[in-house]
């Protein structure tokens, strides 16, 4: 049997960040224990198991469970599934919920890979984002995550912030640089409706999409210039470029969202979470209370799933629009034997303009993204859907 990526929704946080839209909030001690006893549950009600290739725990912040409690997720998964031996095993880590000894914990528990939330090394930006962390608690946490062991880790890192500049930006870089991790996340900050960001900033984003001078966001001249940086010192440093927000080391590219980007099967596990089995997308329930219900209380018909059946032709699309997020590309005929088809009599016409304008190149039967086409990636994506 194929193997599976398993993802784990740990939907809370200590304090919830001001760009946040992420399913998460603060919780009491008990609720956070009674939700881990239904995750446990939920797991062990899955049909079918097969053998685990990944499996992620984000969130939210799965740093603020204790360790023991991590541990005991993991004794359950691997009650139920078959974790290969070299499986990539990651947690998502905040560095104001974790220490020492939580780190060694997640270790025992099989946790081989690290991905600590950081987003600026200016105390400045972190309390500007609402971050309950400092840069001098990042480094801690960061040596300790060494000295229990943790040989991969990732950083999380944010630019686009309000009154970031391209050089402090640059320094930001810099300093992670110097403690030489394994994968480096660098995402743009994208106000999302609803959160605390979008009441303060709303009026500097309409401004700058109207290509005037927002006057906190940094312009769009100086967010691309960030952008374009990012690459250049990141390469410098020997760090790769294997999708659109994300570098690292060789050896080290991300293999769970690395599945998500090539469309294979997952199960997702927890509040909200997703999965992909086969032609079916599924999600759970965002409602914590009929999570628990389901998982706890053994109703039933509480919070049944979401179901939705992919037809052959949103499979494809799907393949197109994710495989072009990753800079090696779709690969044209893997695509055409996986989902029975030619690319070429579907998009062949979409593929044949985005190449004449210089967004799309085909190399050794794949298609990527030109440089250009990386600047303009939600345009050409579009494309697709």
């Amino acid at each position: 049997m194929d193997p599976l990526e398993i993802y784990i929704h740990i939907p809370f946080c200590k304090k919830k960040c001001d760009y946040c839209d992420f399913l998460s909030a603060p919780a009491a001690e008990t609720v956070m224990r009674r939700y881990v006893d239904a995750l446990k549950e939920e797991i062990r009600q899955f049909e079918a198991p097969r053998p685990v290739s990944t499996v992620f725990i984000g969130g939210g912040t799965p740093s603020i469970l204790p360790g023991s409690w991590i541990g005991e997720i993991m004794e359950t998964l691997r009650h139920k599934f078959r974790v290969l031996p070299d499986a990539e095993i990651s947690i998502e880590c905040n560095p104001g919920t974790a220490d020492a000894g939580k780190l060694e914990e997640f270790r025992l528990a099989g946790i081989n890979r690290l991905s600590l939330g950081l987003q600026s090394a200016d105390d400045r930006d972190l309390r500007m984002l609402g971050r309950i962390h400092t840069w001098k608690q990042f480094l801690d946490i960061f040596r300790s995550a060494r000295d229990a062991g943790f040989c991969n880790i990732n950083v999380d890192l944010m630019s686009g912030l309000p009154e970031q500049t391209a050089g402090s930006w640059e320094e930001t870089l810099k300093k992670v640089l110097a403690l030489q991790p394994e994968h480096i996340s660098a995402y743009s900050l994208i106000i999302e409706e609803g959160t605390p960001f979008y009441q303060r900033y709303h009026e500097d984003l309409v401004l700058r999409e109207k290509g005037e001078e927002p006057s906190l966001l940094p312009s769009e001249e100086e967010e691309r210039r960030m952008y374009h940086r990012t690459e250049k010192i990141l390469a410098g440093a020997g760090y790769l470029r294997y999708e659109i927000s994300n570098y690292a080391r060789e050896g080290f590219d991300c293999r769970h969202n690395t599945g998500y980007w090539t469309r294979e099967e997952y199960a997702g596990f927890g509040l909200g979470a997703a999965s992909l089995l086969g032609n079916a997308r599924l999600k759970n329930t965002e409602d914590l209370g009929a999570y628990l219900r389901r998982y706890l209380d053994k109703e039933k018909n509480a919070a049944q799933p979401e179901k939705e059946i992919l037809s052959r032709s949103e499979e494809i699309s799907e393949a197109m629009f994710l495989g072009l997020r990753l800079i090696r590309g779709v690969e044209i005929r893997e695509v055409d034997r996986r989902y029975r088809t030619d690319i070429r009599d579907l998009y062949g016409k979409e593929i044949r303009q985005l190449k004449e304008q210089e967004l799309l190149a085909e190399e050794d039967g794949c298609l990527r993204l030109t440089g250009r086409g990386l600047d303009l990636a939600n345009l050409v994506m579009g494309a697709f859907v």
